[in-house]
């Protein structure tokens, strides 16, 4: 009995709180709303999408101390626009450079990589991860070749 009296003043203490003078619609922040209606509006044309020239670059056979500089071109041919938050190589002598603002759709960009073969030699394989919005989430462009080892001395 004693919970049934418990649970009772619970509940009838809920309700009072409950109550409020202003009506709800009257706390709704206007520009959070409006954000929300924009962003819904951008979700709805769908995600970003990249078409690249080419994903891998082959640089051949380069001698160990050189650095080997690329490009790779991209297209956004989504329907909003391709955002890049991050470019990360697979090892600190790979480095990349992306485009910091978004690619509107149809519009196009290059991700530049340098990679510095000092103490790297024989067959190399390096990659940079994108971290983009498109349904993927990420990317991953190679570099890759030969370096010859410098003589032994």
């Amino acid at each position: 009995m004693k919970r049934i009296t418990i649970l009772l003043a619970l509940a009838v203490i809920s309700f009072s709180a409950c109550k409020d003078s202003g009506k709800a619609s009257n706390k709704v922040n206007k520009e959070n709303l409006n954000n929300a209606l924009n962003r819904d509006a951008e979700i709805k044309k769908g995600t970003a999408s990249i078409a690249f020239d080419n994903k891998v670059y082959d640089f051949g056979t380069v001698n160990e101390g050189d650095i080997v500089e690329t490009e790779f071109k991209l297209t956004n041919t989504g329907k909003t626009d391709l955002v890049i938050t991050n470019a990360q190589g697979s090892c600190g002598c790979t480095v990349p450079q992306w485009p910091k603002e978004a690619i509107k759709p149809g519009e196009s960009s290059g991700i530049k990589v340098k990679f510095n073969t000092s103490g790297k030699p024989n067959r190399q394989q390096k990659t940079v991860t994108l971290t983009t919005n498109t349904e993927a989430g990420r990317e991953v462009l190679t570099v890759k070749g030969n370096v010859t080892p410098k003589p032994k001395k």
